[in-house]
């Protein structure tokens, strides 16, 4: 377990929303987009770009420290709290000089635990807060990892923060929710909170409200969404980027979810029904697996091959089926049965080769 301190003093009793451009272009448009979102008790903190980890050396890559003159001038003029993106301990040194105290610890750099132990020795001492983005490959015990050294660092104002990871499967969006790994994360630690940034996950504006919804759902505890007042004009991430409009309105359309505890008794009641089925699941399991034994053992004896393709054929069909039978997704189904298999080759391994 962490010890956690909250990052920010809330604006309001909802979710922590924070927002702001990509990147900090001009003292203007940084000005602009900070007026607008301050309109409203909504923004809990105010993010931008001040040094961007661009993929090519020949993308913008931000305004450096000039910057951070412009974001000091924000949090005096709008009472906004500014988080910018840190990814070497010189970032540190210069963001503290204008008072910046709120961090986030981008996916490039999560991914190297060599520059997290930089900086997380760079903010021994300090009282800011660090939000830290999952790695850009799906490595739980990476992600957790950055949060280690962190907290060795004395620092306790901490987050997490679900963008998607790079991946070679097919998706619409720009970086793979794969909402198995935060869901994880979140069981692992719930103390520490989980943030969602639909706008890096998504690529493209008109996927940001479901994703951000589904967050909610899943019982996250705040979003991270680039907002820029003429997104057509970004030198970054102009198609995932929304206006201040398009903020407001996101925010408007989102259901937040109650976190209290629920005495509903039929919720209790289902949820009490799933526990059940979970148990018979396993017993079943453990009867299949244990069939699966004796079959080894049989085409042991016998010197059969281990894998029969025909016959695993017709087990994945006779099971898919069955599952549109009862109305069980195909895809779904046919990933269990895989891992399913996966497993049961193991078994059979082992036992063939004298190792069990």
């Amino acid at each position: 377990m962490f010890d956690i301190q909250s990052i920010v003093s809330s604006r309001n009793d909802r979710s922590l929303f924070i927002a702001g451009p990509c990147s900090a272009e001009s003292r203007e448009q940084v000005f602009a987009t900070a007026e607008q979102l301050s309109k409203e008790a909504e923004i809990s903190l105010f993010r931008c770009g001040v040094w961007k980890p661009r993929s090519s050396p020949h993308s913008f890559e931000g305004c450096g420290t000039p910057a951070l003159q412009w974001l000091q001038e924000v949090q005096c003029n709008f009472e906004l709290p500014v988080c910018i993106e840190i990814a070497v301990p010189q970032h540190v040194e210069a963001a503290l000089k204008y008072d910046i105290r709120h961090f986030w610890i981008g996916a490039r750099t999560t991914v190297n635990p060599f520059m997290v132990q930089a900086l997380a020795d760079a903010v021994k001492g300090t009282n800011v807060s660090i939000l830290v983005k999952n790695p850009i490959s799906p490595d739980l015990n990476l992600w957790i990892g950055a949060f280690e050294r962190l907290a060795k660092a004395g620092i306790h104002k901490i987050a997490a923060v679900h963008r998607g990871f790079s991946t070679y499967e097919h998706s619409i969006y720009r970086n793979n929710p794969l909402w198995n790994i935060p869901i994880e994360f979140k069981r692992l630690h719930p103390e520490i909170p989980m943030i969602c940034d639909p706008s890096h996950m998504a690529g493209k504006k008109e996927y940001i409200f479901e994703i951000a919804q589904k967050s909610l759902y899943l019982d996250f505890e705040g979003l991270m969404i680039e907002v820029h007042p003429s997104p057509e004009k970004a030198l970054s991430d102009k198609k995932q980027q929304l206006t201040p409009v398009e903020w407001h309105q996101l925010i408007d359309r989102l259901s937040v979810p109650n976190q209290a505890e629920t005495q509903d008794i039929q919720l209790k009641s289902s949820r009490n029904l799933i526990d059940e089925l979970d148990k018979q699941l396993c017993a079943l399991l453990a009867k299949r697996l244990e069939t699966v034994e004796k079959i080894a053992y049989y085409k042991k004896e016998k010197n059969m091959s281990l894998l029969q393709i025909n016959r695993w054929q017709e087990v994945m069909n006779h099971v898919l089926q069955q599952s549109e039978h009862w109305h069980i997704n195909k895809n779904f189904m046919k990933k269990l049965m895989e891992v399913l298999h996966e497993e049961t080759i193991r078994i059979q391994e082992e036992i063939i080769n004298d190792k069990k």
